[in-house]
Parts: C-alpha cells; sequence; structure tokens
C-alpha cells in the first residue's frame, strides 16, 4: 500500500479495497472510495471538489454510518436545520467544524418557502407527500444544491482556488444549479439540457440568469447525450485538471448526503424509529432513491422502497428481469425521469456485488460495449429484498394527477404523480405508512396539468417574472469536441 500526498492511498497493483482509508476514534467517517477501485480514497473536501473519481467510478463512504434507535427517536421535535447537521456531521468527517457546517445549513435554508423546509402532507389513511419544492426553484434539486454551493464556496476560499462546473439535466437540476451557483467569483457554471426535451419554465429558470459566471448550453440530443458528455470531459483528465472540473449532478456524493436528511425527517414524523415506513420515489438518475438506501444502511426503519418510473423504464425492468439495458429515450409529461443511463445505479451495484470493484468494471464495460448487462441471480435477489417497481405511462399519469385532485384537493406535478401511481399499485403493508417523494411544483409543468385537469396551477411570483425576462442560450450539436472548445474559452479556471 502507497500513500499519497493529499492522505489518500492505493494499493499497487490491485483495486482499492474498503479497508484503504481510516476513520476517526469516534467512528466518524474520514474517506470515500470509488465504485471502480483505481482511484485513490479521498477526503470528504476533496470528494466535494472531484465529483467523479478519476477512475471513471462514482465516490461512496468506505463504511457507513449507522445512528442507534435512541439516537433516531432523539431527532423528534427538532428543526430540520438540526437534523441535517446530525445526519451530515458523520459524512464530513471531522473535515468542517460543527458551527461552520450549522451556520452553512441554516443559511441554505433560509432561501426556502416553507419553515420546516420538507413538509408532510397526508393524502390517505395510510398515504403522505413528502414536498421537496418549496426551495428557489421549486425543485427537490434545491434541497441539497443550496448546500452544495456554499459546502464548494468554502472548500474553495480555503484552498484559494477556482473551478469550473460542468454539469447535465434533464430538467430540475440546471436551474437548481446556476440558481445555487450564480454569481459566485470562484466558479464558472455550464449547463447542458437537451434541445427542447425540458419545460418551458425549466428552460427559462437557467436560460434567465444574466451573470457572467453562469453559460446554459441546449444539446441538440438526449439527457443521456448530455450526461455522457460531461463524464466524457471529467474522465479527460488534462482537461479536468487544467479547468479545475467539479461536479453538481448526483454523481457528487454531497448532493445524495444532503437528500439523505429528508428520509429521516419524514419518518421520525411519522413515528420512527417505533414504526416502519416505505417510500416510493420519481426516479431517473437514482440519486434520491439512493439516499433512501443510505439512510436505511444508517438505520432507518425503511420498508420498500420503490423505484418509480415513467415509460423510459429501465430500472423497473431491471428489477423484473435482472437485465440492465438501455433502449431509445421517449419524451413524456415528467421530462425529468427521460433518461435511460441511471448513472447513480452503479453505486448500488457496488453495494449488490459486495464491494467488488473488479465485478462493477466489467458490468460498467458491458454496458459500454454491449449495451447492457446482467445480475448474477445473487445480486438480482438482494436488489428484489430491498427494492419495489413500477412503471406509469403517459395516461395513467394524467389519470392519477386527475383523481388525486378529485379526491384530496391536492394538485400533483407529473413526476410526482407517477410515485403516486407506483405507490397505489405496489404490494405493501396497511400498516406501513407510504411517503411519496414530491419532486417539483405543478407550475413547472403547466401543460400537463391542464390537460389532465383542466386548468394551470396558480404560478409562483418568481415563474411569472421569468416570462418576461431575455433568455441566454448556446445550442450546440452532440459533439463532445464542440463542448470541451466552448467551456475551455470561457473558463476563468487555468488562465494565466
Amino acid at each position: 500500500m502507497s500513500f499519497l500526498p493529499d492522505g489518500g492511498c492505493a494499493i499497487v497493483g490491485g483495486p482499492l479495497q474498503a479497508a484503504c482509508g481510516g476513520t476517526l476514534s469516534d467512528g466518524t467517517i474520514v474517506k470515500y472510495i470509488s465504485t471502480r477501485g483505481a482511484a485513490p480514497a479521498l477526503g470528504f473536501e476533496d470528494v466535494l471538489l472531484t465529483g467523479l473519481a478519476r477512475d471513471g467510478g462514482l465516490y461512496l463512504p468506505e463504511k457507513w454510518p449507522e445512528l442507534t434507535r435512541e439516537e433516531i427517536a432523539g431527532l423528534a421535535g427538532k428543526s430540520y436545520q438540526d437534523v441535517a447537521v446530525r445526519i451530515m456531521k458523520p459524512y464530513v468527517g471531522g473535515e468542517i467544524p460543527d458551527a461552520d457546517l450549522a451556520a452553512i445549513i441554516t443559511d441554505a435554508y433560509a432561501t426556502f418557502r416553507h419553515r420546516v423546509v420538507t413538509p408532510l402532507v397526508q393524502v390517505g389513511p395510510s398515504d403522505w407527500i413528502l414536498e421537496l419544492f418549496h426551495g428557489p426553484t421549486l425543485a427537490f434539486k434545491d434541497v441539497a444544491m443550496q448546500v452544495l454551493s456554499r459546502l464548494m464556496d468554502r472548500a474553495l476560499s480555503r484552498r484559494g482556488r477556482n473551478a469550473t462546473i460542468v454539469g447535465a439535466t434533464s430538467g430540475d437540476t440546471g436551474g437548481a444549479a446556476i440558481e445555487a451557483f450564480r454569481g459566485r467569483d470562484a466558479i464558472d457554471i455550464f449547463m447542458l439540457f437537451p434541445e427542447g426535451r425540458v419545460s418551458d419554465v425549466q428552460r427559462r429558470q437557467m436560460t434567465t440568469p444574466t451573470e457572467a459566471n453562469v453559460h446554459t448550453i441546449a444539446i441538440q440530443g438526449t439527457f443521456d447525450d448530455c450526461q455522457n458528455m460531461v463524464k466524457a470531459l471529467f474522465n479527460d483528465l488534462p482537461f479536468r485538471d487544467r479547468l479545475g472540473l467539479a461536479g453538481v449532478n448526483s454523481i457528487n456524493w454531497a448532493r445524495l448526503m444532503a437528500q439523505i436528511v429528508y428520509y429521516f425527517t419524514s419518518a421520525v414524523a411519522l413515528g420512527a424509529p417505533s414504526r416502519t415506513v416505505s417510500y416510493s420515489v420519481p426516479t431517473g438518475n437514482f440519486g434520491d432513491i439512493l439516499a433512501g438506501y443510505a439512510a436505511k444502511r444508517m438505520g432507518l426503519p425503511i420498508d420498500r422502497l420503490v423505484i418509480a418510473t415513467n415509460v423510459n423504464d429501465i430500472l423497473t425492468r431491471m428489477l423484473e428481469t435482472g437485465r440492465y439495458e438501455s433502449r431509445e429515450v421517449a419524451a413524456t409529461f415528467s421530462p425529468s425521469m427521460d433518461i435511460q443511463i441511471s448513472s447513480n445505479f452503479e453505486r448500488l451495484l457496488f453495494e449488490l456485488t459486495g464491494r467488488h470493484a473488479d465485478r462493477v468494471n466489467s458490468l460498467m464495460r458491458d454496458l459500454t460495449t454491449r449495451g447492457g448487462f446482467a445480475l448474477t441471480q445473487g445480486e438480482h435477489g438482494q436488489l428484489k429484498e430491498g427494492f419495489d417497481a413500477e412503471r406509469t405511462d403517459e395516461a395513467a399519469t394524467l389519470a392519477t394527477i386527475r383523481d388525486l385532485e378529485a379526491a384530496t384537493g391536492y394538485l400533483a406535478d407529473p413526476h410526482t404523480a407517477v410515485a403516486v401511481s407506483a405507490a397505489r399499485r405496489v404490494a405493501r403493508r396497511p400498516d406501513v405508512p407510504m411517503i411519496t417523494l414530491s419532486t417539483a411544483h405543478p407550475a413547472k409543468f403547466p401543460d400537463a396539468i391542464r390537460r389532465a385537469v383542466g386548468h394551470v396551477p396558480p404560478e409562483p411570483e418568481t415563474v411569472t417574472r421569468q416570462r418576461t425576462l431575455p433568455e441566454r442560450v448556446t445550442v450546440l450539436p452532440n459533439d463532445v469536441a464542440a463542448v470541451a472548445q466552448f467551456v475551455s474559452s470561457r473558463a476563468r479556471a487555468g488562465r494565466g
């Protein structure tokens, strides 16, 4: 074993194993490892600024922190901010003082319109909706992105560095990231989205900011094309190092870390740890539901995690057949889920394979060269032990929006409707509350809402204002070289 100057370590001549790195004497996590095994183990701040591992893998904590039943019960009655500090603290590995972490979290959630940040709404005897859209861009991505921007700002300031953020979005990530990072002195942000495949509201949230550090790029392709370009730029190590590339997609572990919190707050509000809960999650890139898996690994009593997909159902097919195989992406009423390659599924694969990086590398090679891969019977069995999956087509999505409003007066956006539909159809225990994650405000998708219920939802003032603002966007072909040249010519990092 050789130790690296940054405190990471590598095993010479073989894959990095979970034993590489260490923890503080109190058990606090201080190291993260790559799903593909060849990148150095890193501390939290390095993982925060790195995003994608240098071997192409995704970082995970080398071991999961665990909370006792008493510690989980002790979260009852605490503010969202206080719970967030408690949940995130073991993941930052002592690199951020408690007072600084608390200040970052308090400042981040001061931007939210609801004082409890992510409120629960009851829509049935044992059915609840967890509203994650009360942030500045009306989407669940704000919950993590507002924290991420402040964490990165602190890290870059301490190191005297600039960074170039390059990200891909199927809709909500782009607006949330641009809102969180706009105007920051040490960061340029370049956000790729598939031209014509996001809603008007989603597009305007990305294209109306005027700050010079914001660059919005419409790619003539699909979200998967955008995502593949971002990965290609990160895997070009000289380019990556020269421009100080940093990731804010859910490939960045800090995004998932922040999302774990609302699983704890919602479960405790409904009686955990004395009561078990289940979740239905609208799923595209697998990050949001992976945060639920992490919460379960930390000790939260979760019965089922329901993967809710639209007709772009690679994850539902995976659960049914054990085979992960991409197909053509179809445009739907729930565009943030119009994805066929779910990047964060690689993190779960790492867990399903017993954290064997060689096995993950083999599966990822098959995905690249053959368009898919198959799990072993044991891996598939593990997947089905903790997850269910249901697909919802376009007609059922609109019907669910209509039925839910008629029965309860609740108006759900199409992504939430997909998850409500899944929650209704999955086999479940009646004594276990089902919490559906509501990932976006319905005003972001007025056309779908109008088709479902005959009227559009009330429009928040921010959305109305953006309709009158000029847009700034660059349209580029589906060509990674063109994107690389555009980023390189405009990024401040690496100059001089």
